[in-house]
């Protein structure tokens, strides 16, 4: 059970990876299910390049963290890690792998320790949870979007790539504004993504607030009153 504890990484990464295989498996469901949507699928290939890049970054950062890099490599999935990293339809489903493994550890752990652990990291907790939404929004506003705009009169939103592009800047709160809703449920959804987009990049600052000031806590715990002796006369 340590060897298997000793995978794990932060309780918050490894639900954000989980629930990006369990969602990069449904677009998977979703690519050979609905047919003749060239907008779906743009959406779903898109996805895919960004699932593949982010489980390309989690297999290197296994494989260097790992205790054991043969071990985890070999008798652990990592292989299956590497192959459902690459961008092809075929290999997707040894994501599959992902969401075994995850299962796994955490039935060991329980579902309390995994709670406390959460609390624990609240400002990792929030952080993870919002880039999970971020993903959301990214492929279902993107989708929500489209079909809301794409035949409204004076639409300037009318290709998957339009939606895409509107989404991006505006979780960023960037905004350029060459692209914007202009029916009123559109607009409402764009609301929608920048209180998401504010979301993310306030929580961001704060978990850096939270990682530079932890030391400083901790040397000012170190230093408290009366740890030093006082002056002699």
């Amino acid at each position: 059970m340590p060897k298997r504890r000793s995978e794990l990484k932060s309780t918050g990464y490894e639900i954000f990876v989980g629930a990006l295989s369990v969602l990069s498996i449904v677009n998977l469901v979703l690519m050979y299910a609905v047919v003749d949507d060239e907008a779906l699928d743009t959406v779903l290939w898109v996805m895919n390049a960004v699932f593949s890049a982010v489980f390309l970054v989690d297999f290197a950062y296994r494989l260097t963290t790992a205790p054991q890099r043969g071990a985890y490599f070999f008798r652990h999935f990592g292989w299956a890690d590497l192959l459902a990293s690459l961008p092809f339809a075929q290999l997707k489903i040894l994501r599959l792998f992902r969401i075994i493994r995850v299962i796994r550890l955490f039935r060991e752990l329980g579902a309390r320790t995994i709670w406390r652990t959460l609390v624990r990291d609240r400002a990792g907790s929030a952080l993870y949870a919002l880039l999970l939404m971020g993903v959301l929004v990214l492929q279902f506003g993107s989708l929500t979007m489209l079909y809301l705009e794409q035949y409204a009169p004076g639409a300037n939103i009318t290709t998957a790539s339009d939606a895409l592009w509107y989404t991006v800047v505006t979780i960023s709160t960037v905004g350029y504004g060459d692209e914007y809703p202009v029916t009123n449920a559109g607009r409402f959804a764009g609301g929608l993504m920048i209180v998401v987009g504010v979301g993310i990049f306030g929580t961001f600052t704060g978990y850096l607030a939270n990682l530079f000031l932890a030391p400083r806590k901790g040397d000012r715990e170190d230093a408290e009153p009366g740890a030093e002796e006082p002056p002699s006369a």
